[in-house]
């Protein structure tokens, strides 16, 4: 690596990743650090912190590579057997039996992926009933990387990552699911993920057993200090408190007990003045450092609900407690510095000039429903109140900066105004409603009466239907027996039919029956013999127009005889048959006729050939 990479070059791109992704790392050992960053500026080629800090602005995913570099997350399920054994054999049991009867809190820092967590959460689920394991049991698991703690939410795990879990252990607690094992509801309901600094961010309180394993190792001795000190503050009076084979810091603090060396367990040290290691901000000067020492009123400064700074007469920074320095992502360097060199000078609201306004008016300065939103993108609602603070004499030796949050209230009253909003809307529709619901009855009254007149003429509608029916089935009664005088007519008439058809069929002449106007009417089989055409080819054609070897034109005279009513004499005529064969054909001519009057209604031709 370059020479530009020195390690004083890596504080400006420490201060670039807390500024643009609000993560702190100023509190890690920096040859540690250093090796992790610079591993990563090699994979992307990058010679120097500045050309890294110009590629992570160019490339937002490369934030993801470098943190998962540095967050090294090394974890597994009983990681170190002994210690495992030694914790379920004697520390759970003791913890259970102590802890109140509606609560046992664990708080696991560096949680990764959430293997150890589990496996803490197994530990005590073999100590407690099944019925208690989701109302007593609380574990609260912590660490500063998203995809990290993404994963350890999800509960999934390969067969490799299970396989140290105890077999009785993995069959009650864990269950199999497309070829991974996932946590059992029960145990994952017990277990509460986080993001959370352990460095910067205020400690989780009232914790029976604290875990750390191997944590503490990667930041400096100063930072260690003021996260055992956070951790003397989270846990119980004789809390437990686990670390790692790495960390050694414990075995000089005067703020734990060890119970096992070798498994690295300590209790929290029974102190009558507990409150003297309550995590806060230091005065900037020794002088003031050694002012009275750390009394009540200034524990109930420091772990007070609401964000407070103290800005003496110079206008510096005086005191800041841990609401106000998590909340403003305040270091403890800030403390002693110009408030109007700090960023909460103007954010979230331009401090300076209500500070004046105090000094002169010498009374608080309240500002309400302040709006401002995090560097993470989340939004507050704060009322602001900046009060002089008066010295002995009565002068103004500095100010008192109160942050009251006000978001939940805001979005309280945000909720009741559109829920009373939401209501008159309803009410004015219910009324509404009701005034419709009053048409619509009047309408359906005067529907119903109409409707009742219907009924009443559906009901005369109906007796005429009645009527008629009647009359139909009568009629049909009748038409039945036309039908069936007709369907007998139709079979005498086929059975004359037929008959007249064999009659004439078994003639060996030629028969053509035509009816008045000479159309053919029938034909028999010796015509068809002769001329060579089917009854249906002829039947309804006039005579005259039939194109025969029969010189029918010599026939017209004798027919319009034989429909005048008159018996002409028969005629002969050479004609030619259907082969082309040259015959003498005698064709006699009777008139057809019916009736009383004897009209014609047709003639009949019998043709009787001779060769």
């Amino acid at each position: 690596m370059a020479s530009s990479t020195r390690g004083e070059d890596l504080e400006p791109l420490l201060e670039f990743l807390k500024t643009a992704r609000g993560l702190d790392f100023t509190g890690y050992k920096r040859p540690s650090l250093q090796r992790r960053v610079e591993k990563r500026m090699q994979a992307v080629r990058a010679d120097s912190y500045d050309v890294y800090r110009t590629y992570l602005e160019s490339h937002p995913d490369e934030f993801v590579e470098l943190f998962n570099t540095i967050l090294i997350n090394v974890t597994a399920f009983f990681r170190d057997p002994p210690v495992w054994d030694y914790l379920r054999r004697e520390i759970v049991p003791q913890i259970v039996a102590e802890a109140e009867a509606d609560s046992i809190r664990v708080w696991t820092t560096g949680c990764a992926s959430g293997e150890e967590t589990y496996s803490l959460a197994m530990c005590f689920a073999e100590a407690l009933p099944e019925s208690e394991l989701g109302s007593r049991l609380k574990i609260y698991a912590t660490d500063i990387d998203e995809d990290a703690l993404a994963e350890a939410r999800h509960g999934a795990y390969t067969d490799d990552q299970v396989e140290a879990v105890p077999t009785d252990l993995r069959e009650r607690y864990l269950e199999r699911l497309d070829q991974r094992w996932t946590v059992a509801g029960p145990l994952r309901r017990a277990v509460i993920f986080g993001r959370h600094d352990v460095v910067h961010d205020p400690p989780i309180s009232r914790i029976d057993l604290l875990t750390s394993r191997n944590t503490l190792m990667y930041f400096t001795p100063d930072a260690q200090r003021r996260i055992i000190a956070n951790f003397h503050f989270a846990l119980q009076p004789g809390g437990y408190l686990l670390l790692g084979k790495a960390e050694m810091m414990l075995g000089r603090s005067p703020l734990f007990a060890p119970v096992e060396l070798k498994h690295r367990v300590f209790r929290k040290a029974l102190r009558t003045d507990d409150w003297s290691h309550v995590p806060r901000v230091r005065p900037a000067s020794q002088a003031a450092a050694a002012e009275d020492g750390w009394s009540i009123r200034d524990a109930g400064f420091e772990t007070g609900p609401v964000a407070q700074l103290i800005v003496d007469g110079d206008g510096n920074l005086s005191l800041a407690n841990l609401q106000a320095r998590t909340l403003f992502n305040l270091a403890y360097r800030d403390v002693g510095r110009p408030l109007k060199d700090l960023e909460v000078s103007f954010k979230p609201v331009e401090l300076r000039s209500q500070i004046e306004k105090a000094y002169g008016e010498r009374h608080a300065v309240a500002l309400r429903d302040v709006e401002w939103t995090q560097s993470n993108g989340q939004g507050h609602v704060m009322d602001v109140q900046v009060a002089p603070l008066f010295g002995d004499g009565g002068a103004v030796v500095g100010v008192g900066i109160s942050f009251i949050d006000m978001t939940r209230h805001k979005r309280l009253q945000e909720a009741v105004e559109h829920s009373k909003r939401d209501v008159e809307a309803a009410y004015a529709e219910l009324q509404s409603t009701s005034e419709e619901l009053e048409t619509t009855n009047e309408e359906l009254q005067s529907t119903n009466e109409e409707l009742e007149t219907t009924n009443e003429e559906l009901q005369s509608s109906n007796e005429e239907l009645e009527t008629m029916n009647e009359e139909l089935q009568s009629t049909n009664e009748e038409l039945q027996t036309i039908n069936d005088e007709l369907n007998q007519r139709t079979d005498d008439l086929n059975q004359s039919s037929s008959f007249l058809e064999s009659i004439l069929s078994s003639l060996n002449d030629g028969v053509v029956v035509l009816d008045d106007e000479l159309r053919v009417r029938a034909w028999n089989e010796r015509a068809r013999d002769l001329w060579g055409l089917l009854p249906q080819e002829v039947h309804g054609r006039h005579f005259m127009n039939l194109d025969i070897g029969l010189p029918v034109d010599r026939l017209r005279a004798s027919l319009r005889g034989a429909l005048a009513g008159d018996s002409p004499a028969a005629v002969v005529v050479e004609a030619k048959d259907r082969r082309g064969r040259a015959i003498s054909c005698r064709v006699r001519i009777a008139p057809v006729s019916a009736g009383a009057e004897g009209a014609s209604r047709g003639v009949i031709l019998f043709m009787e050939t001779s060769p």
